[in-house]
């Protein structure tokens, strides 16, 4: 008695598509598909995000080592004034 035959689990997926539908049936599945699709793609671009990471701590080694410089600099402001 502890498992089910074919026609225990064709008699759920009948009970589940006269309780849900098969419209929202097919809804939920799509929002799942989407949702594993981005999960994948966030995933992807994290992995992207650390191998730019790595590159931003050899920039900042460079940056570093050639800081011995003094850069001597002006702000001004781009607005006009009026006079």
């Amino acid at each position: 008695m502890g498992t089910f035959s074919i026609w225990h689990w064709l008699v759920v997926l009948v009970i589940v598509l006269l309780i849900f539908g098969t419209k929202k049936l097919r809804n939920l599945g799509g929002d799942l598909g989407g949702a594993i699709k981005s999960f994948k793609q966030s995933m992807k671009e994290g992995s992207d995000d650390s191998s730019s990471e790595t590159d931003e701590n050899e920039q900042a080694k460079k940056i570093k080592k050639n800081s011995g410089r003094v850069i001597d600099a002006e702000v001004t402001s781009k607005k006009k004034q009026k006079s």
